[in-house]
């Protein structure tokens, strides 16, 4: 069965917004706030925060206090940010944000009855107050994204990856979830910079990168470790089902297309995977890992280590 969809294009410069939003009430459900105090209210709230997810959160809460709705899903693909809160319905809205020619992202409002048009011009309404907050903090996403990214292949830089080893670790324990590390090194790099060109090699990097990230959960992340080493962090997945995701890396890594002059490298990788003990460190779990790859190397390359 199709899904009922009404798809809207919204620019926030238009003076359109201005007129939109005074109608009647919903007839499906009762009020427990005007348009007019709603948007004022919005409008002191959503400064409170740089965080996206907190503000898309706060609306969506807030929001239903004058149209009723079952979820909100929000989209910003040049951040990497998706956000769904609340259940699907079969009837949506779709928003497509922009401010002066910049691309704020795509909202899309759900719910299992059909939108009436006072409803429809009371969202466009309150989307107004979305747009500076919004904006500042998909601002502020890109430079602390810029602080903790590497630049060549656009995965977790060392900074990234130290907070971000603590924070899981600590979580891990506090929730009793497994949690495991993949340590991804490309045999024989040194052969592609001295044969190629380190501008080739680059290239390569960064197609690894792309092949590692293509085979990856949302929330599992990747991270540059060294110059041609890659740290892959699992978060709840256990030392098997680590090491099935190694071996798709593996292979993934492998069939990846790099060329130079129009002839392909042939290229293969090695990885070495630990999981957190009890109680165990951040260092210890790094340390498994990196004995894990050293393993995998002095036993040939192209092939993934179990630490012990």
């Amino acid at each position: 069965m199709k899904t009922p969809t009404q798809i809207n294009a919204i620019d926030f410069d238009s003076a359109k917004l201005q007129r939109l939003g005074f109608g009647q009430p919903s007839p499906l459900v009762a009020r427990s706030v005007n348009l007019s105090q709603l948007r004022q209210q919005l409008g002191q709230q959503l400064q409170t925060s740089l965080e996206p997810q907190r503000i898309l959160g706060l609306f969506f809460r807030e929001v239903q206090r004058l149209v009723p709705l079952d979820a909100l899903i929000y989209r910003h693909s040049p951040s990497d940010l998706r956000l769904e809160l609340g259940q699907r319905g079969h009837h949506t809205l779709t928003y497509n944000l922009s401010h002066e020619g910049e691309y704020l992202g795509e909202l899309v409002f759900r719910r299992n009855q059909r939108f009436t048009e006072t409803e429809q011009a009371d969202l466009e309404s309150v989307l107004s107050t979305l747009l500076f907050p919004l904006r500042n903090a998909l601002l502020y996403r890109a430079a602390t994204q810029s602080a903790l990214r590497d630049p060549l292949t656009g995965t977790g830089n060392r900074i990234a990856m130290d907070q971000t080893l603590i924070r899981e670790v600590d979580m891990a324990k506090r929730h009793l979830q497994p949690l495991s590390l993949l340590m991804l090194d490309i045999d024989h790099f040194k052969r592609v910079n001295d044969s190629h060109g380190h501008g080739i090699g680059d290239e390569v990097l960064k197609g690894v990168a792309e092949a590692i990230k293509n085979q990856l959960r949302n929330v599992d992340m990747v991270f540059r470790f060294g110059g041609e080493e890659f740290l892959i962090l699992l978060s709840n997945t256990s030392r098997d089902a680590a090491a099935l995701v190694g071996e798709r890396l593996r292979h993934a890594a492998q069939a990846q297309d790099y060329f130079a002059a129009g002839t392909r490298i042939e290229l293969t990788v090695s990885l070495g995977c630990a999981t957190l003990l009890p109680g165990e460190s951040v260092e210890s779990l790094l340390r498994r890992a990196d004995n894990a790859l050293y393993v995998a190397k002095r036993e040939g390359r192209n092939r993934l280590a179990m630490a012990g």
